[in-house]
């Protein structure tokens, strides 16, 4: 059975995971989803060190990085033992960019042809609704101000087994946007799985299996 540590996207928050997490123990693995840190003064640093709070009695976890925590998990992973990192409709990031300079850098506006973000319509619109009025009641949180200046501080990718999860209709991220751009920075293909931006609420059973079939 395999440790997993889930880490979710640029809203911090643990429940990310809350539908993924008990699929995953009802099939014998342990699994924990991180809080990460609300401040505007965190940095890597920080949010290493909470990510690395949730692996203390899971040695070689699988880091499991959704959207905004590509940036994240590898950082972890050059600092303390994994199994591997899964990655999941995950930016990858380039040495010393720094996630607010990511989006200029890969071409996202050209990738999603200038429309302009809709929380509903890019993130929401295949997630339940009562989930999506869960998600949206719940105090807004975000990822730190350091955080989109501060640079990625690795040279390169860490050499663990990496694998990368791409919604088929994810609209923040389009498949074939993500297919070259995970095979330009990690040399890797992109595996398909069902669901837009938000896969761990809108098919949770999808992306479970998919994680309980990681052999790194």
């Amino acid at each position: 059975m395999t440790d997993f540590v889930l880490i979710p996207g640029a809203d911090g928050q643990a429940w990310y995971w809350h539908r993924v997490l008990p699929l995953l123990q009802a099939e014998g693995h342990d699994a924990v989803a991180v809080d990460l840190p609300q401040s505007d003064d965190a940095g890597y640093d920080e949010y290493a060190e909470a990510i690395h709070q949730a692996m203390i009695g899971r040695p070689n976890p699988v880091l499991v990085a959704q959207s905004l925590a590509g940036f994240l998990a590898p950082v972890v992973a050059a600092r303390t033992p994994v199994a591997g990192i899964v990655l999941v409709n995950a930016m990858v990031p380039a040495p010393g960019e720094s996630a607010g300079e990511w989006w200029a850098n890969v071409g996202h506006d050209e990738a999603r042809q200038g429309r302009q973000f809709d929380l509903l319509e890019d993130f929401f619109h295949d997630v339940p609704a009562e989930i999506t009025a869960e998600a949206t009641s719940r105090t807004p949180t975000g990822p730190s101000e350091r955080l989109f200046t501060q640079p990625w501080p690795l040279s390169s990718w860490p050499d663990v087994p990496t694998t990368f999860l791409q919604g088929v209709d994810d609209r923040f991220f389009p498949l074939e946007f993500q297919r070259r751009l995970v095979r330009r920075r990690l040399g890797l293909d992109v595996v398909e799985i069902p669901g837009g931006h938000l896969g761990a609420l809108s098919c949770p059973e999808s992306l479970a299996n998919h994680l309980t079939k990681w052999s790194g």
